[in-house]
């Protein structure tokens, strides 16, 4: 790892303060702020993580350069990658999609006929979206890869391109707020449109990462496992 990335003895005081959104993901982890002057590697086993893991994670969020070699996958303990995956699929249906819903149920209530029932009818199909590409990883990718891990006898998913659809609900998301930008006035309500677009932008870069972290991260490792067992058979 190269000495620019986060390494065990980096504080995570540091780590925050070089990455605030790392804020946001550290519940998924079970990680609570409050943790002084500890290093990563105090705090990871403190709450019982694979330091190597969740350095992974927090180097993926916060450098765009970084992505884990074949080695770095061979040597990462990955047991908390599946509810890891689980957790941010988590908040992002429980969390951030119901309060970005708030604020645009009021924007559209204040935006006219027209463009409210846009707004809305634009949600509601890509929250369904959202909900559907989650529920097939969770029925299909997941246990496939804990199949992988504990020498199970799951099937492999019929599909293997389950990653494609995240570059379109990221796309999506730029689409919503090109509407926001273009067609929503804002003269009495200015304020809560400009929160309802910084939700939908904070969204779209956490889903950004979460598709880096499932197509260069979780696919190769599964390939990886493919390999080990085809070697074994």
């Amino acid at each position: 790892m190269k000495n620019k990335y986060f390494v065990g003895r980096t504080k995570m005081a540091d780590v925050v303060a070089a990455n605030h959104t790392l804020i946001l993901a550290m519940p998924r982890f079970g990680i609570p702020l409050g943790f002084g002057d500890r290093s990563v590697q105090e705090i990871c086993e403190q709450y019982g993580l694979p330091v190597d893991f969740v350095l992974l994670i927090f180097n993926v969020y916060t450098f765009d350069d970084y992505l884990p070699d074949e080695y770095d996958l061979e040597q990462t303990n990955f047991s908390p990658l599946v509810p890891y995956l689980e957790a941010s699929h988590h908040y992002y249906l429980s969390e951030r999609l119901p309060h970005i819903e708030r604020h645009l149920s009021h924007v559209a209530g204040s935006a006219g006929d027209r463009y409210g029932a846009i707004l809305k009818k634009f949600f509601e199909d890509y929250r369904s979206e959202v909900v559907e590409h989650f529920e097939s990883e969770e029925h299909d990718v997941f246990p496939y890869l804990k199949s992988l891990m504990t020498d199970g006898k799951a099937e492999k998913p019929v599909s293997e391109h389950f990653a494609d659809n995240h570059t379109d609900l990221v796309d999506k998301l730029n689409d919503l707020t090109q509407i926001l930008y273009k067609y929503i006035p804002c003269d009495n309500f200015a304020e809560e449109l400009n929160e309802l677009v910084f939700a939908i932008l904070q969204l779209s870069a956490d889903l950004e990462k979460h598709a880096v972290i499932e197509e260069k991260i979780l696919l190769p490792y599964i390939q990886l496992l493919e390999r080990r067992r085809e070697n074994e058979a």
